[in-house]
């Protein structure tokens, strides 16, 4: 195939856009880009995370049904953010903890949040990606 499909952008729902780029902008460590009054970009390196709030419209935001996965190089930095958010997944994950740092039976050195939207995000340590190859 010559005209491979690139991906470049994710979208999360939320119910409060002030809040969620604060949110966001604190766990990422990054600044998000507002659009208009109801979306915000984050660049996450070739991919855009866009928070999207829904209910100016009168539409309840829905959770996405997976994980989002992120790949980062100081997963210890972001695992104390997202403590100190409180988002840290109270999960179980092959039955050890989601919000603990944790090497996943995948090898894949990892935690879970969920943001306060229900959205769940994963922090992967880029040394230990698993990409099925």
């Amino acid at each position: 195939m010559t005209d491979i499909p690139v991906l470049f952008r994710v979208v999360l729902q939320v119910s409060d856009l002030d809040k969620a780029v604060d949110f966001y902008s604190t766990l990422l460590g990054i600044d998000g880009r507002k659009l208009r009054a109801s979306r915000a970009y984050f660049d996450c390196g070739s991919v855009i995370l866009a928070i999207l709030d829904p209910t100016p419209g009168n539409i309840e935001p829905t959770p996405n049904v997976d994980d989002v996965y992120f790949s980062v190089a100081d997963l210890e930095g972001f695992h104390a953010r997202a403590g100190e958010l409180g988002c840290l997944s109270k999960e179980e994950v092959h039955d050890e903890s989601a919000g603990d740092i944790v090497t996943r039976p995948w090898g894949e050195r990892s935690f879970y949040v969920e943001d306060p939207w229900g959205n769940g995000l994963c922090f992967v340590d880029e040394k230990t990606l698993f990409t099925g190859k």
